[in-house]
């Protein structure tokens, strides 16, 4: 099952803005209460960072940004280069 994940906040009249990433829902561990499953992310396009107010994120926040990005870098990095590549490698660098 594939699903839209859309976290995103709207100033009437003013701005929005919205992260919007594809999921796919996957198996994740079975245990003596059942099957649980998790996702995964299938599009995988850096987030800019450059209107991120560090100092506004919680811990987890930061670690779920971060962890992103090294996931985009990881899976991207073969399928790239020149250019594109510096350019991958620069948007996924840890805040």
């Amino acid at each position: 099952m594939i699903t839209s994940n859309e976290p995103g906040i709207y100033r009437p009249g003013r701005w929005g803005v919205r992260i919007e990433n594809l999921l796919a829902t996957v198996p994740a561990v079975a245990d003596e209460f059942g099957e649980f499953l998790k996702f995964e992310t299938l599009t995988l396009c850096p987030i800019d960072t450059r209107c991120i107010d560090r100092s506004m994120l919680r811990d987890d926040e930061l670690s779920w940004l971060n962890e992103y990005h090294r996931q985009v870098r990881e899976r991207l990095t073969p399928l790239v280069s020149g250019a594109a590549l510096a350019w991958l490698q620069r948007s996924t660098q840890p805040m």
